[in-house]
Formats: C-alpha cells, structure tokens, sequence
C-alpha cells in the first residue's frame, strides 16, 4: 500500500471512538428535533445522529443551542423519527483531501460518489478555514492561458484572480465553465456543483469534462435533492479541497455552480436557526457568508500556489441588482455577463462583452494590447448604441466613420468571441488586431485582405461560430 493510503488508513483509525455522548430527541417540530440530554461539550455545528436498533439511521446538524438542549437540522426528510429515539454526538465536520482525489468525484462528506472506495488523506481540515493573512498574502499572478479568445483578449484571467460569471438557467453556463476545466492553465482543478439536477452529473464527468478534464479535477457534487445543509456544505468542502493543493504549492482552478444555490441553502439553513429575512428574503448573514468564502480563494502567502476561481450566479430575468449577484459584484475582481438574447441568436458562448468586466485589466496587458481591447470595445460599443437605427434601415453610410467601421468590424467580433480554439494568448491577440486593420483597411478606401488569407471569415451564422457546448 502506498504511504498516502497508510496515512488515510490511520486517519480513518484515529476518528474511531469507543464512546459517544448521546442525547434523546425531545421535540419534532418540523423539519428540525429538538435534542436533550447533550453534555456541554456540544458546539454549534456539531454532527449529530439519530440512531434506530443501534444503527445510525439520521444525521444533522446542531444550528441552535439553548438550555432546553440543542436544535439538530437533518440531511434528510424526519419520517420515522419518534420522541426518545437515541441521538449521539460526533463533533465537528472535517475533511481530509489527499493527492489521489484527483480524477475522482466525492460529496461533501469526502465520500466517493464514483463507485470506488476512497481513502481521506492524513491532516484533516476545516470546512470553514480562514483566509491567508491579508498582509502576508502574494499579489495577483500572470496572465493564463484559457483556450478561448475572448478570455484571452479582452477579458484576461490571472493567476490568483476571482471572477463572477453571471448568467441565467439554460445559456451556456455549465459548458463554458465545462470549457475551462479542461483547457484553462492550472495544476489542479476543483469543480463544486451546487444543487445540480441529479441527471446531469455523470454527463457532466464524462461528456462535459471527459476524460482529458478529469485528469486533473476533483468533483464535488450535492445534488438538487440533498438537504441544504448538504448543498452549502458542498461550497466548503470544494474550497478546502482547493486550498489543500495551494498551501502544497500548485495553483488550483476552483469552479463553482452556482453560489446562488449555495446562498439558497443558507438561507434555507439560517431560516432553521431562527434568523429573520432582511435582504430580498435572504437573511443578513447572507453577505457574510458569501464574502469569507470568496475570500478563501485567490493568491496564499508568499511561497505557496494560487486560488483561481470563476464562481457562477443564477440572474434570474438578468437581474444584475439581486442581493447575490450585487454582493459578488463588490466582492470579486472581475464579471463576466451572459445573455439569453445572445444565445438565442445561436452564438456561445453567449458572452456580452460590453457588461463584462476583468478587474486585472490594465495590469495584465502591454499597452498595444489595452489599446486594441480598447479600441473593440468602442467599436462594439458604436455598433449596439446603433443597432436599433441599423435594423430600420435608418443609417446612410458615410454619416458617422466611426459607425462605418464598426459596422464592417461587428461580424468577426461577434465570431471572434465565439472562437474556442485552444490557441496562445499572443495568438488570440494577433487574431484580433487583423480584424481591426481590415476595417480599417475598409473605412480607408483599401481593398481588405481575402477572409481566407490569415483569418477564417466567421459569420454568426456559420457552423464553426455557432455550434459546440450550450
């Protein structure tokens, strides 16, 4: 056996415990018991378990104390618990990731969901750790490498940066992020899939990710139908997956669907422990909670790796101004917009370039490479400020150049954005400045290059634009 293996084996070893405190369920009151006879050494947090013929048959966990005893919140639905049912004590929730995690998909527990046992590792941590030390914490990295042109370009990713991606159900989001798990420069990467439908995670693993992905991922999943206390759990748990491979000196990926299923499931969670509902229905813990664990991810001290993490929010109606979506807005370095009406037009991703923002910029370009950023956000900018006269057929060529070329530009910026060929950064950036010249080329009078002789011309309607992951 491998020392990792013997090093998880002990640690198995040494959670064994020949007695435990236990109570009595006292109170079932909906969806929480009320527990008696805890000793004090019970915590907030705590992991309880109702026991039936001996058996462990209901876990939870402790969200309130008082002197009556404490309140437990379930994983699970409360039929057949019955009053003085035996509730025994197991303390607090650890997880001890290791190196052969990687490639492997467990649930917030540290249990594999793939059909093969799994060993924790040898040091155990908390699922609700401190971020590094603001002082000693390193500055943000280099730029990556993604795989996507648009992430390349204009909306660049540096090591050790937090990016929101903001989208609504069904445009793209979980492919994109699919996209970046497997190409995307990192070590390691950790995806945490929060509330996921139940049919989607083995697509996901084997089609989305596949087997080049997974080479390198841990998956940690709670799916829709698990308890919130499960769902939020799972949040924590990828993080503290993350942050084992940082403080081992590798930079971590860390991908997130969707904190705004993990905020639900705190407030589903805090609604149990008594606390009213102040922001749009969300408790005020809400931003709290969002916020340490956003802060958990990015650069650690000097002389360990990196958290990356690109953390997905539900828009619902794109509603940028909901309480989840603004508290990350202030939180982050950086969002990137997705848009229904984008991708009903067949492009994906279905990246609004205009409302997205990347928090590294100007820092992370030359300054040829802002000034062409520069320069295609104005030319899109001309072109949506316009589009409304355009399709009226209300524009006469030649009243407005700066229109002209925006016009001449729009379709292979619209594609460029679409491209997902794994290419350089200096690539992508070569890519883009052709573009530029012909339209410029264009306005001047010259004859442009034919699309074919450097650039394939893609339309948003060719195949090569429009089709792939949604």
């Amino acid at each position: 056996m491998h020392d990792s293996g013997l090093a998880g084996l002990g640690a198995v070893i040494s959670d064994l415990r020949a007695a435990r405190a236990v109570g009595r369920v006292a109170t079932v009151a909906g969806a929480t018991l009320d527990v008696s006879g805890l000793p004090d050494a019970a915590r907030l947090g705590d992991r309880l378990c109702v026991m039936r013929a001996g058996q462990p048959a209901l876990w939870g966990e402790i969200v309130q104390l008082g002197p009556a005893g404490a309140v437990m919140l379930p994983d699970e639905d409360t039929t057949g618990v019955s009053l003085g049912d035996p509730v025994a004590l197991h303390g607090p929730v650890r997880i001890a990731p290791a190196d052969h995690w990687i490639g492997r998909v467990i649930d917030p527990f540290g249990a594999p969901l793939d059909g093969r046992p799994l060993l924790p590792g040898a040091q155990p941590r908390s699922l609700r750790a401190a971020p590094p030390p603001p002082a000693r914490r390193a500055p943000l990295g280099e730029r990556l490498e993604t795989g996507m042109a648009v992430f390349n370009t204009a909306l660049p990713i540096v090591r050790g940066q937090r990016l929101g991606l903001f989208a609504g159900s069904g445009v793209g989001k979980s492919s994109l992020l699919g996209r970046l798990g497997r190409h995307m420069q990192a070590d390691v990467v950790v995806f945490a899939l929060i509330g996921e439908r139940g049919r989607e995670l083995r697509d996901f693993v084997e089609n989305v990710l596949g087997p080049e992905g997974m080479a390198r991922a841990v998956v940690v999943a709670a799916t829709s139908d698990r308890a919130p206390l499960v769902r939020r759990r799972c949040a924590w748990t990828a993080m503290a997956v993350a942050e084992h491979f940082r403080d081992s000196g590798r930079d971590v990926l860390l991908l997130a669907d969707s904190i705004t299923r993990f905020a639900e499931a705190h407030r589903e969670v805090a609604t149990a422990a008594g606390e009213l509902p102040s922001l749009r229905g969300f408790p005020a813990s809400t931003a709290h909670t969002i916020m340490s664990l956003c802060e958990r991810a990015g650069p650690g001290v000097v002389g360990q790796g990196a958290i990356t993490a690109i953390l997905s929010v539900l828009v619902a109606g794109s509603d940028m101004d909901e309480p989840v979506a603004d508290i990350l807005r202030g939180v982050l370095d950086g969002h990137v917009v997705m848009d229904r009406e984008i991708a009903e037009r067949g492009r994906y991703p279905a990246i609004d370039l205009l409302r997205s923002v990347s928090r590294s910029l100007p820092g992370a370009a030359t300054p040829d490479e802002n000034a062409t950023i520069g320069r295609v956000r104005g030319l899109l900018g001309a072109y949506a400020r316009s589009e409304a006269m355009l399709r009226a057929g209300l524009y006469t060529e030649g009243s407005d150049p700066e229109l002209d070329v925006a016009i001449r530009a729009w379709p292979e910026l619209d594609a460029f954005i679409a491209e997902r060929e794994p290419v350089s950064v200096r690539n992508s950036f070569d890519r883009l400045a052709l573009i530029l010249r012909r339209a410029g080329a264009a306005r001047a009078g010259q004859a442009p290059k034919p699309a074919g002789a450097s650039l394939p011309a893609r339309s948003p309607s060719s195949p090569r634009a429009n089709t792939g992951d949604q």
